[in-house]
């Protein structure tokens, strides 16, 4: 596939069918894992600047997300995503680096623990542990978009960017929650499941994020948002961040100037991950 060319196709794996946005690229594979409520778009930016270094840049979206199916009440949970991510890697030659970003960093922790083999390595962008309370009213707050039926699309994108934890505001963001939108009575509704969603906040209210720490020995990058969220709450806390650092000796981190949302399309997200993923970090 050529450089910069985006294609998406379907796969079956063992969970149900996935969505895959494939960005291109002719060398090792890297796979992009979304966040709670997430689709395959959020990762665009990254992936042009990984693409551009010689990876080949797939991400998906998670079953009850975007355009992948929407399967039966039970079948969500870390280790069941997890178990996709890994379907998936086989499909795309067999072993892959990992980069999950909020609840995609937990399903990238569990992959590894399943089967450390085929994850050569992770980058965790901005989950690690159990969010500070304050961090959560404005993640709950973007949730209210689900399962509701809005005017049109600028309105969608209007209603979600008055939220204000989007700052700052680009095309990439309009793009992004367009993406799965689809036409139904009365305008248009999000295609990410409610229900798919609100299954796995119950899984990670009743597990704990710690215990995704044991399996890892890959080399790890954790990239850390250093702006609150809410009233001063930070989704990876300094506790969990050096708590991981002094149980992992493989894991390094990189903080920057971006809230748990931006820290996606940050440019200092987007070079820390590049550099690691190329061997320039030096580790």
């Amino acid at each position: 596939m050529k450089t910069g060319e985006i294609t998406e196709r379907d796969v079956r794996v063992s969970g149900g069918r996935l969505r895959l946005r494939d960005h291109g690229g002719g060398g090792p594979a890297v796979l992009c894992v979304p966040g709670l409520s997430s689709n395959a778009c959020s990762f665009d930016l990254l992936a042009e600047r990984l693409v551009g270094t010689d990876h080949h840049v797939v991400s998906v979206d998670l079953r009850g997300r975007g355009f992948s199916e929407v399967t039966p009440a039970g079948t969500y949970g870390w280790p069941a995503h997890a178990r996709d991510v890994l379907d998936v890697v086989q499909i795309l030659g067999g072993s892959a680096d990992l980069i999950g970003h909020s609840m995609g960093a937990y399903v990238a922790m569990a992959a590894a623990g399943l089967d450390a083999d085929t994850v050569r390595r992770l980058v965790l962008l901005d989950g690690l542990g159990s969010p500070e309370p304050e961090a959560l009213p404005p993640i709950m707050a973007g949730l209210e978009r689900l399962g509701a039926v809005h005017p049109d699309a600028a309105t969608y994108v209007a209603r979600v960017q008055a939220i204000g934890v989007i700052d700052p505001w680009s095309n990439h963001w309009d793009r992004y929650y367009e993406y799965d939108l689809e036409e139904v009575p009365g305008g248009v509704r999000s295609r990410t499941d409610r229900d798919a969603v609100f299954e796995d906040v119950r899984w990670g209210v009743d597990h704990h994020q710690r215990d995704l720490w044991n399996s890892i020995a890959q080399p790890t990058l954790l990239v850390v948002a250093r702006r609150p969220l809410g009233e001063g709450g930070f989704v990876v806390s300094r506790t969990d961040r050096d708590a991981f650092l002094a149980q992992t000796p493989s894991a390094r981190v990189v903080e920057v100037d971006a809230n748990h949302y931006t820290v996606v399309t940050d440019e200092s997200t987007c070079a820390a991950v590049d550099a690691f993923l190329t061997g320039r970090a030096g580790w």
